[in-house]
Protein backbone atom coordinates (compact mmCIF):
# COMPACT_ATOMS: atom_id res chain seq x y z
CA UNK A 1 0.00 0.00 0.00
CA UNK A 2 1.14 3.57 -0.64
CA UNK A 3 -0.39 6.99 -0.09
CA UNK A 4 -1.15 8.72 -3.35
CA UNK A 5 -2.33 12.15 -4.39
CA UNK A 6 -5.68 11.62 -6.12
CA UNK A 7 -6.05 15.26 -7.18
CA UNK A 8 -4.11 14.52 -10.34
CA UNK A 9 -6.85 12.10 -11.36
CA UNK A 10 -9.20 15.02 -12.11
CA UNK A 11 -10.65 15.30 -15.60
CA UNK A 12 -9.98 18.15 -17.98
CA UNK A 13 -12.20 18.68 -21.00
CA UNK A 14 -10.28 18.04 -24.21
CA UNK A 15 -11.03 16.56 -27.59
CA UNK A 16 -11.72 12.83 -27.80
CA UNK A 17 -9.07 10.40 -28.98
CA UNK A 18 -8.37 6.72 -28.90
CA UNK A 19 -10.61 3.69 -29.04
CA UNK A 20 -13.83 3.00 -27.28
CA UNK A 21 -13.28 0.87 -24.22
CA UNK A 22 -16.15 -1.16 -22.91
CA UNK A 23 -16.04 -4.56 -21.28
CA UNK A 24 -14.60 -7.77 -22.65
CA UNK A 25 -17.43 -9.85 -24.05
CA UNK A 26 -18.59 -11.82 -27.04
CA UNK A 27 -20.48 -8.75 -28.22
CA UNK A 28 -18.63 -5.47 -27.93
CA UNK A 29 -18.61 -1.98 -29.38
CA UNK A 30 -15.94 0.44 -30.48
CA UNK A 31 -15.48 3.81 -32.13
CA UNK A 32 -12.61 3.54 -34.60
CA UNK A 33 -11.31 6.63 -36.33
CA UNK A 34 -11.33 7.22 -40.04
CA UNK A 35 -7.99 6.23 -41.46
CA UNK A 36 -6.18 8.34 -44.02
CA UNK A 37 -5.61 7.09 -47.56
CA UNK A 38 -1.89 7.04 -46.73
CA UNK A 39 -2.43 3.73 -44.97
CA UNK A 40 -2.03 1.96 -48.29
CA UNK A 41 -5.12 -0.16 -47.65
CA UNK A 42 -7.77 -0.09 -50.36
CA UNK A 43 -11.12 1.13 -49.06
CA UNK A 44 -13.04 -0.87 -51.67
CA UNK A 45 -13.68 -4.59 -51.87
CA UNK A 46 -11.08 -6.79 -53.53
CA UNK A 47 -9.89 -10.38 -53.43
CA UNK A 48 -7.61 -9.37 -50.53
CA UNK A 49 -10.06 -7.19 -48.63
CA UNK A 50 -13.65 -7.61 -47.59
CA UNK A 51 -15.95 -4.58 -47.67
CA UNK A 52 -19.64 -3.85 -47.35
CA UNK A 53 -21.54 -0.58 -47.57
CA UNK A 54 -24.74 0.53 -45.89
CA UNK A 55 -27.76 0.46 -48.18
CA UNK A 56 -28.95 4.01 -47.51
CA UNK A 57 -26.71 6.64 -49.15
CA UNK A 58 -27.34 9.16 -46.37
CA UNK A 59 -25.96 6.76 -43.78
CA UNK A 60 -23.41 4.98 -45.94
CA UNK A 61 -20.51 3.44 -44.05
CA UNK A 62 -17.83 1.29 -45.65
CA UNK A 63 -15.93 -1.23 -43.53
CA UNK A 64 -12.77 -2.66 -45.04
CA UNK A 65 -10.35 -5.25 -43.71
CA UNK A 66 -7.08 -5.95 -45.59
CA UNK A 67 -7.58 -9.73 -45.62
CA UNK A 68 -10.43 -11.97 -46.72
CA UNK A 69 -10.36 -13.89 -43.42
CA UNK A 70 -8.70 -14.00 -40.01
CA UNK A 71 -6.26 -16.86 -39.38
CA UNK A 72 -5.04 -17.52 -35.83
CA UNK A 73 -3.46 -20.30 -33.81
CA UNK A 74 -5.02 -21.34 -30.53
CA UNK A 75 -3.83 -19.29 -27.57
CA UNK A 76 -2.94 -16.21 -29.63
CA UNK A 77 -4.58 -12.80 -30.07
CA UNK A 78 -4.87 -10.34 -32.93
CA UNK A 79 -5.83 -6.67 -32.91
CA UNK A 80 -8.45 -6.58 -35.67
CA UNK A 81 -9.45 -3.03 -34.81
CA UNK A 82 -6.05 -1.61 -35.76
CA UNK A 83 -6.37 -2.76 -39.39
CA UNK A 84 -10.06 -2.07 -39.90
CA UNK A 85 -10.79 0.87 -42.21
CA UNK A 86 -14.01 2.77 -41.47
CA UNK A 87 -15.24 5.52 -43.80
CA UNK A 88 -16.99 7.43 -41.00
CA UNK A 89 -16.39 7.78 -37.27
CA UNK A 90 -19.17 5.55 -35.97
CA UNK A 91 -19.84 3.14 -33.14
CA UNK A 92 -19.35 -0.54 -33.93
CA UNK A 93 -20.11 -3.85 -32.29
CA UNK A 94 -17.86 -6.88 -32.64
CA UNK A 95 -19.33 -10.37 -32.25
CA UNK A 96 -18.09 -13.91 -32.87
CA UNK A 97 -20.47 -16.71 -33.71
CA UNK A 98 -18.76 -19.26 -31.50
CA UNK A 99 -16.86 -17.80 -28.52
CA UNK A 100 -15.59 -21.29 -27.68
CA UNK A 101 -13.42 -20.98 -30.80
CA UNK A 102 -12.67 -17.24 -30.60
CA UNK A 103 -13.97 -14.29 -28.61
CA UNK A 104 -13.63 -10.58 -29.29
CA UNK A 105 -13.64 -7.46 -27.14
CA UNK A 106 -14.65 -3.86 -27.73
CA UNK A 107 -11.27 -2.75 -29.03
CA UNK A 108 -11.42 -5.37 -31.76
CA UNK A 109 -9.00 -7.75 -30.03
CA UNK A 110 -9.87 -11.32 -31.01
CA UNK A 111 -8.58 -14.18 -28.86
CA UNK A 112 -8.30 -17.68 -30.30
CA UNK A 113 -9.48 -20.25 -27.76
CA UNK A 114 -9.53 -23.57 -29.63
CA UNK A 115 -9.07 -25.00 -33.12
CA UNK A 116 -12.13 -24.55 -35.31
CA UNK A 117 -14.01 -22.03 -37.43
CA UNK A 118 -16.38 -19.18 -36.66
CA UNK A 119 -17.42 -15.80 -38.05
CA UNK A 120 -16.54 -12.33 -36.82
CA UNK A 121 -19.38 -9.86 -37.44
CA UNK A 122 -18.67 -6.13 -37.24
CA UNK A 123 -21.79 -3.96 -37.26
CA UNK A 124 -22.34 -0.19 -37.39
CA UNK A 125 -24.68 0.85 -34.56
CA UNK A 126 -24.55 4.66 -34.61
CA UNK A 127 -27.90 6.37 -35.12
CA UNK A 128 -28.48 7.24 -38.79
CA UNK A 129 -25.82 4.88 -40.15
CA UNK A 130 -25.81 1.31 -41.41
CA UNK A 131 -23.12 -1.16 -42.41
CA UNK A 132 -21.81 -4.60 -41.61
CA UNK A 133 -18.75 -6.73 -42.33
CA UNK A 134 -18.46 -10.49 -41.81
CA UNK A 135 -15.05 -12.16 -41.68
CA UNK A 136 -14.41 -15.90 -41.54
CA UNK A 137 -12.19 -16.85 -38.60
CA UNK A 138 -10.07 -19.98 -38.77
CA UNK A 139 -8.21 -21.15 -35.66
CA UNK A 140 -5.54 -23.83 -36.00
CA UNK A 141 -3.92 -25.90 -33.27
CA UNK A 142 -1.44 -24.19 -30.95
CA UNK A 143 2.19 -23.99 -32.11
CA UNK A 144 5.44 -23.73 -30.10
CA UNK A 145 6.39 -20.14 -29.34
CA UNK A 146 9.54 -18.81 -31.01
CA UNK A 147 11.51 -16.44 -28.77
CA UNK A 148 14.97 -14.90 -29.03
CA UNK A 149 16.10 -16.72 -25.88
CA UNK A 150 14.64 -18.48 -22.87
CA UNK A 151 13.79 -16.43 -19.76
CA UNK A 152 16.65 -16.45 -17.27
CA UNK A 153 16.48 -16.28 -13.48
CA UNK A 154 19.56 -15.06 -11.65
CA UNK A 155 20.81 -13.30 -8.54
CA UNK A 156 23.28 -10.42 -8.76
CA UNK A 157 25.28 -8.42 -6.24
CA UNK A 158 25.13 -4.70 -7.04
CA UNK A 159 26.61 -1.73 -5.16
CA UNK A 160 24.65 1.54 -5.14
CA UNK A 161 25.11 4.58 -2.92
CA UNK A 162 27.89 2.80 -1.05
CA UNK A 163 25.67 -0.15 -0.15
CA UNK A 164 25.67 -3.69 -1.51
CA UNK A 165 22.37 -5.18 -2.66
CA UNK A 166 21.38 -8.70 -3.63
CA UNK A 167 19.02 -8.47 -6.59
CA UNK A 168 16.74 -11.29 -7.71
CA UNK A 169 15.89 -10.84 -11.37
CA UNK A 170 14.43 -12.49 -14.43
CA UNK A 171 15.39 -11.44 -17.96
CA UNK A 172 12.48 -11.90 -20.36
CA UNK A 173 12.83 -11.87 -24.17
CA UNK A 174 11.09 -9.27 -26.29
CA UNK A 175 7.73 -10.52 -27.49
CA UNK A 176 7.06 -13.04 -24.75
CA UNK A 177 3.29 -13.13 -24.11
CA UNK A 178 2.31 -10.88 -21.21
CA UNK A 179 -0.87 -9.86 -19.46
CA UNK A 180 -2.09 -8.00 -16.39
CA UNK A 181 -3.28 -10.61 -13.91
CA UNK A 182 -6.25 -9.67 -11.72
CA UNK A 183 -6.81 -11.64 -8.51
CA UNK A 184 -9.75 -13.96 -9.04
CA UNK A 185 -10.19 -12.24 -12.41
CA UNK A 186 -12.24 -9.62 -10.56
CA UNK A 187 -11.03 -6.09 -9.75
CA UNK A 188 -11.23 -5.59 -5.99
CA UNK A 189 -10.21 -9.10 -4.89
CA UNK A 190 -6.91 -10.56 -3.60
CA UNK A 191 -5.01 -13.82 -3.99
CA UNK A 192 -1.48 -15.08 -3.33
CA UNK A 193 0.89 -14.24 -6.18
CA UNK A 194 1.24 -17.93 -7.00
CA UNK A 195 -2.55 -18.30 -7.33
CA UNK A 196 -2.80 -15.34 -9.69
CA UNK A 197 -0.02 -16.82 -11.82
CA UNK A 198 -1.62 -20.26 -11.92
CA UNK A 199 -5.03 -18.79 -12.79
CA UNK A 200 -3.52 -17.40 -16.00
CA UNK A 201 -1.13 -20.32 -16.60
CA UNK A 202 1.82 -17.95 -16.28
CA UNK A 203 5.45 -19.03 -16.11
CA UNK A 204 6.71 -15.84 -14.47
CA UNK A 205 5.01 -13.28 -12.22
CA UNK A 206 5.83 -10.12 -10.31
CA UNK A 207 3.54 -8.00 -8.19
CA UNK A 208 2.00 -5.07 -10.04
CA UNK A 209 0.46 -1.78 -9.03
CA UNK A 210 -0.28 -0.44 -5.55
CA UNK A 211 -3.60 -1.36 -3.96
CA UNK A 212 -5.61 -0.62 -0.84
CA UNK A 213 -4.42 -3.33 1.53
CA UNK A 214 -5.87 -1.99 4.76
CA UNK A 215 -9.15 -0.09 4.54
CA UNK A 216 -11.77 -2.35 3.01
CA UNK A 217 -12.08 -3.24 -0.67
CA UNK A 218 -8.56 -3.92 -2.03
CA UNK A 219 -8.96 -1.78 -5.13
CA UNK A 220 -5.84 -1.04 -7.19
CA UNK A 221 -4.37 2.47 -7.23
CA UNK A 222 -2.60 2.48 -10.60
CA UNK A 223 -3.52 2.12 -14.24
CA UNK A 224 -4.34 -1.35 -15.52
CA UNK A 225 -4.90 -2.16 -19.21
CA UNK A 226 -5.71 -5.68 -20.35
CA UNK A 227 -6.45 -6.83 -23.92
CA UNK A 228 -6.30 -3.20 -25.04
CA UNK A 229 -9.00 -2.05 -22.60
CA UNK A 230 -8.49 0.00 -19.42
CA UNK A 231 -9.71 -1.97 -16.39
CA UNK A 232 -8.63 0.56 -13.78
CA UNK A 233 -7.55 4.21 -13.83
CA UNK A 234 -5.01 5.55 -11.37
CA UNK A 235 -3.52 8.51 -13.26
CA UNK A 236 -0.48 8.77 -11.04
CA UNK A 237 3.12 7.71 -11.30
CA UNK A 238 4.53 5.85 -14.31
CA UNK A 239 3.05 3.08 -16.47
CA UNK A 240 4.71 0.39 -18.56
CA UNK A 241 2.86 -0.75 -21.67
CA UNK A 242 3.38 -3.77 -23.93
CA UNK A 243 2.55 -3.40 -27.62
CA UNK A 244 1.34 -5.82 -30.25
CA UNK A 245 4.72 -5.76 -32.03
CA UNK A 246 6.40 -7.12 -28.87
CA UNK A 247 8.01 -3.86 -27.79
CA UNK A 248 7.48 -2.09 -24.47
CA UNK A 249 6.97 1.60 -23.70
CA UNK A 250 7.07 3.59 -20.48
CA UNK A 251 5.51 6.97 -19.70
CA UNK A 252 3.51 8.99 -17.18
CA UNK A 253 0.24 7.73 -18.66
CA UNK A 254 -2.95 9.58 -17.80
CA UNK A 255 -6.25 8.07 -19.00
CA UNK A 256 -9.43 10.04 -19.64
CA UNK A 257 -12.91 8.89 -20.60
CA UNK A 258 -15.40 10.90 -22.66
CA UNK A 259 -18.74 9.59 -23.83
CA UNK A 260 -21.92 10.42 -25.70
CA UNK A 261 -25.53 9.57 -24.96
CA UNK A 262 -27.93 9.75 -27.91
CA UNK A 263 -31.66 10.11 -27.33
CA UNK A 264 -34.50 10.61 -29.80
CA UNK A 265 -34.24 14.39 -29.55
CA UNK A 266 -30.81 15.11 -28.09
CA UNK A 267 -27.16 14.13 -27.88
CA UNK A 268 -25.23 14.88 -24.70
CA UNK A 269 -21.68 14.39 -23.54
CA UNK A 270 -20.58 12.70 -20.34
CA UNK A 271 -17.30 11.76 -18.68
CA UNK A 272 -15.88 9.49 -16.00
CA UNK A 273 -12.55 9.60 -14.22
CA UNK A 274 -12.48 6.20 -12.52
CA UNK A 275 -12.94 2.64 -13.77
CA UNK A 276 -13.91 -0.24 -11.46
CA UNK A 277 -13.18 1.65 -8.24
CA UNK A 278 -15.58 1.77 -5.31
CA UNK A 279 -16.30 5.43 -4.43
CA UNK A 280 -14.42 6.54 -1.32
CA UNK A 281 -15.58 10.16 -1.23
CA UNK A 282 -18.77 12.16 -1.70
CA UNK A 283 -18.26 12.70 -5.43
CA UNK A 284 -17.41 10.24 -8.17
CA UNK A 285 -17.91 9.58 -11.87
CA UNK A 286 -17.10 5.90 -12.30
CA UNK A 287 -17.50 3.28 -15.02
CA UNK A 288 -17.86 -0.33 -13.88
CA UNK A 289 -17.20 -3.14 -16.37
CA UNK A 290 -17.57 -6.93 -15.99
CA UNK A 291 -13.93 -6.95 -14.89
CA UNK A 292 -15.32 -5.69 -11.56
CA UNK A 293 -17.43 -8.81 -11.12
CA UNK A 294 -21.11 -9.67 -11.33
CA UNK A 295 -22.23 -6.67 -9.24
CA UNK A 296 -21.00 -3.23 -8.19
CA UNK A 297 -20.27 -4.42 -4.66
CA UNK A 298 -22.13 -1.53 -3.02
CA UNK A 299 -25.55 0.13 -3.15
CA UNK A 300 -25.32 3.11 -5.50
CA UNK A 301 -27.73 6.02 -5.12
CA UNK A 302 -28.28 5.79 -8.86
CA UNK A 303 -26.69 3.54 -11.48
CA UNK A 304 -27.07 3.78 -15.25
CA UNK A 305 -27.03 0.24 -16.64
CA UNK A 306 -25.86 0.01 -20.26
CA UNK A 307 -26.27 -3.20 -22.22
CA UNK A 308 -25.37 -3.70 -25.90
CA UNK A 309 -24.78 0.04 -26.18
CA UNK A 310 -28.21 1.03 -24.87
CA UNK A 311 -29.50 2.18 -21.47
CA UNK A 312 -31.36 -0.87 -20.20
CA UNK A 313 -32.52 0.65 -16.93
CA UNK A 314 -31.59 3.08 -14.16
CA UNK A 315 -31.28 1.52 -10.71
CA UNK A 316 -31.71 3.41 -7.46
CA UNK A 317 -30.23 2.41 -4.10
CA UNK A 318 -29.22 -1.09 -5.09
CA UNK A 319 -26.14 -3.22 -5.62
CA UNK A 320 -26.72 -3.32 -9.37
CA UNK A 321 -25.64 -6.17 -11.60
CA UNK A 322 -23.04 -5.41 -14.27
CA UNK A 323 -24.17 -6.81 -17.65
CA UNK A 324 -21.74 -9.22 -19.28
CA UNK A 325 -22.25 -7.30 -22.53
CA UNK A 326 -22.31 -3.83 -21.03
CA UNK A 327 -21.28 -1.63 -18.12
CA UNK A 328 -22.66 0.51 -15.31
CA UNK A 329 -22.13 4.24 -14.80
CA UNK A 330 -22.29 5.69 -11.28
CA UNK A 331 -22.38 9.45 -10.71
CA UNK A 332 -22.29 10.69 -7.10
CA UNK A 333 -22.10 14.00 -5.26
CA UNK A 334 -21.03 16.87 -7.47
CA UNK A 335 -21.24 14.55 -10.49
CA UNK A 336 -24.83 13.46 -9.75
CA UNK A 337 -26.20 15.78 -12.42
CA UNK A 338 -24.62 13.66 -15.16
CA UNK A 339 -27.03 10.82 -14.38
CA UNK A 340 -29.92 13.00 -15.55
CA UNK A 341 -28.60 12.89 -19.12
CA UNK A 342 -29.52 9.21 -19.48
CA UNK A 343 -32.93 7.78 -20.31
CA UNK A 344 -33.94 4.17 -20.83
CA UNK A 345 -33.41 3.27 -24.49
CA UNK A 346 -30.73 5.89 -25.16
CA UNK A 347 -27.61 4.83 -27.08
CA UNK A 348 -24.36 5.21 -25.15
CA UNK A 349 -20.71 5.07 -26.27
CA UNK A 350 -17.40 6.32 -24.99
CA UNK A 351 -13.82 7.02 -26.01
CA UNK A 352 -10.55 6.74 -24.14
CA UNK A 353 -7.86 9.41 -24.39
CA UNK A 354 -4.21 8.87 -23.47
CA UNK A 355 -1.93 11.72 -22.33
CA UNK A 356 1.23 12.13 -20.30
CA UNK A 357 1.34 14.02 -17.00
CA UNK A 358 1.97 17.28 -18.87
CA UNK A 359 -1.10 16.94 -21.07
CA UNK A 360 0.73 15.80 -24.21
CA UNK A 361 -1.10 13.21 -26.31
CA UNK A 362 0.28 9.68 -26.21
CA UNK A 363 -0.31 7.10 -28.92
CA UNK A 364 -0.91 3.99 -26.86
CA UNK A 365 -3.43 2.60 -29.33
CA UNK A 366 -1.17 -0.42 -29.93
CA UNK A 367 -0.72 -1.22 -26.24
CA UNK A 368 -2.54 -4.36 -25.16
CA UNK A 369 -1.24 -4.67 -21.58
CA UNK A 370 -0.18 -2.05 -19.05
CA UNK A 371 0.53 -1.72 -15.34
CA UNK A 372 0.97 1.66 -13.65
CA UNK A 373 2.89 2.23 -10.42
CA UNK A 374 6.07 4.32 -10.15
CA UNK A 375 7.92 6.43 -9.71
CA UNK A 376 10.09 6.41 -12.82
CA UNK A 377 13.62 5.32 -11.98
CA UNK A 378 15.56 5.43 -15.25
CA UNK A 379 15.05 7.27 -18.52
CA UNK A 380 17.27 6.70 -21.55
CA UNK A 381 19.88 4.91 -19.47
CA UNK A 382 20.21 7.55 -16.74
CA UNK A 383 18.69 7.95 -13.29
CA UNK A 384 15.47 9.95 -13.62
CA UNK A 385 13.64 10.23 -10.33
CA UNK A 386 11.07 12.79 -9.21
CA UNK A 387 8.39 11.02 -7.21
CA UNK A 388 6.71 14.20 -5.94
CA UNK A 389 6.09 15.46 -9.47
CA UNK A 390 4.40 12.15 -10.29
CA UNK A 391 1.97 12.63 -7.39
CA UNK A 392 3.57 10.59 -4.60
CA UNK A 393 3.46 11.93 -1.02
CA UNK A 394 4.32 8.91 1.13
CA UNK A 395 7.73 9.09 2.87
CA UNK A 396 8.23 5.40 2.04
CA UNK A 397 8.50 6.47 -1.58
CA UNK A 398 10.06 9.90 -1.20
CA UNK A 399 12.88 9.11 1.20
CA UNK A 400 12.51 5.80 3.01
CA UNK A 401 14.01 2.41 2.30
CA UNK A 402 12.28 -0.92 1.96
CA UNK A 403 11.60 -3.98 -0.13
CA UNK A 404 11.24 -3.01 -3.78
CA UNK A 405 9.96 -4.54 -7.00
CA UNK A 406 10.62 -3.02 -10.40
CA UNK A 407 10.68 -3.49 -14.13
CA UNK A 408 13.15 -2.33 -16.76
CA UNK A 409 13.36 -2.22 -20.54
CA UNK A 410 16.79 -3.05 -21.97
CA UNK A 411 18.41 -1.71 -25.14
CA UNK A 412 17.50 -4.81 -27.18
CA UNK A 413 13.84 -4.60 -26.15
CA UNK A 414 13.99 -7.41 -23.61
CA UNK A 415 12.64 -6.81 -20.12
CA UNK A 416 13.99 -7.32 -16.60
CA UNK A 417 11.72 -7.81 -13.60
CA UNK A 418 13.51 -7.63 -10.26
CA UNK A 419 13.21 -7.41 -6.48
CA UNK A 420 15.56 -6.06 -3.83
CA UNK A 421 15.46 -5.41 -0.07
CA UNK A 422 16.27 -2.27 1.93
CA UNK A 423 16.70 0.19 -0.93
CA UNK A 424 15.69 3.83 -1.18
CA UNK A 425 14.25 4.93 -4.51
CA UNK A 426 17.51 6.63 -5.41
CA UNK A 427 19.45 3.45 -4.68
CA UNK A 428 16.88 1.39 -6.58
CA UNK A 429 17.31 3.66 -9.61
CA UNK A 430 21.10 3.30 -9.41
CA UNK A 431 20.75 -0.48 -9.22
CA UNK A 432 18.57 -0.48 -12.32
CA UNK A 433 21.15 1.50 -14.28
CA UNK A 434 23.81 -1.06 -13.34
CA UNK A 435 21.52 -3.85 -14.51
CA UNK A 436 21.53 -2.25 -17.96
CA UNK A 437 18.14 -0.53 -17.88
CA UNK A 438 17.35 1.97 -20.62
CA UNK A 439 13.98 2.65 -19.00
CA UNK A 440 12.89 1.54 -15.55
CA UNK A 441 10.13 2.09 -12.99
CA UNK A 442 9.21 1.03 -9.50
CA UNK A 443 6.31 -1.35 -8.81
CA UNK A 444 4.44 -1.84 -5.53
CA UNK A 445 6.80 -2.86 -2.74
CA UNK A 446 7.02 -3.53 0.97
CA UNK A 447 4.92 -6.55 1.93
CA UNK A 448 3.62 -6.67 -1.66
CA UNK A 449 7.03 -7.31 -3.19
CA UNK A 450 6.95 -10.75 -4.78
CA UNK A 451 8.63 -12.64 -7.61
CA UNK A 452 7.49 -16.05 -8.88
CA UNK A 453 9.34 -18.18 -11.43
CA UNK A 454 8.15 -21.45 -12.97
CA UNK A 455 6.28 -22.75 -9.96
CA UNK A 456 8.62 -21.46 -7.25
CA UNK A 457 8.58 -18.33 -5.12
CA UNK A 458 11.83 -16.39 -5.54
CA UNK A 459 10.72 -13.43 -3.41
CA UNK A 460 7.76 -14.21 -1.17
CA UNK A 461 5.14 -11.48 -0.86
CA UNK A 462 4.03 -10.86 2.72
CA UNK A 463 0.35 -10.64 1.80
CA UNK A 464 -2.17 -11.50 -0.86
CA UNK A 465 -2.16 -9.22 -3.90
CA UNK A 466 -4.82 -7.60 -6.03
CA UNK A 467 -2.87 -7.74 -9.30
CA UNK A 468 0.35 -8.85 -10.96
CA UNK A 469 2.27 -8.67 -14.21
CA UNK A 470 2.40 -12.11 -15.82
CA UNK A 471 4.53 -13.69 -18.55
CA UNK A 472 4.13 -17.12 -20.09
CA UNK A 473 4.38 -19.17 -23.28
CA UNK A 474 0.82 -20.48 -22.92
CA UNK A 475 -1.06 -17.81 -21.04
CA UNK A 476 -4.79 -18.19 -20.46
CA UNK A 477 -6.07 -14.79 -21.49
Amino acid sequence: MIKLNWKTAGLAATMMLGVLAVPLMETASAVPYKESDKSGINRTASNRAQSITAEEPAGQVTLTYPKASVALTAGTREFIGSSLIVSEKVALTYQTGNPAVAKVNTAGVITAAAAGSTTLTITVVSTGYKGQLKLPVKVSAAQPLKLGFSPKLESRKVTAGGKSFSVSMVTIPKGMPVTAGIAGRSVGATQPLSAIAKNYNADIAINGTFFDAYSGVPDPYGNIIRDGLPEHIGNLGTTIGFKWDGSAVMDSLRIKIFGNVEGSERTSGWYAYFINRKPTSGSAATLFTPARGAKLGFAAASAVIVENGNVKRIAYGENAEIPKNGYVLVFLGAEKGQAGKFKVGDKVSYNVEYQDMNGNKLDWSQVHTAIGAGPRLVKDGKVSLNAADEGFRDPKILSGGGARSGIAILKDGSVIIATVSGATMKQWAQVMVQLGARQAMNLDGGASSGLWYKGKSVTSAGRELSNALLFGEKLKW
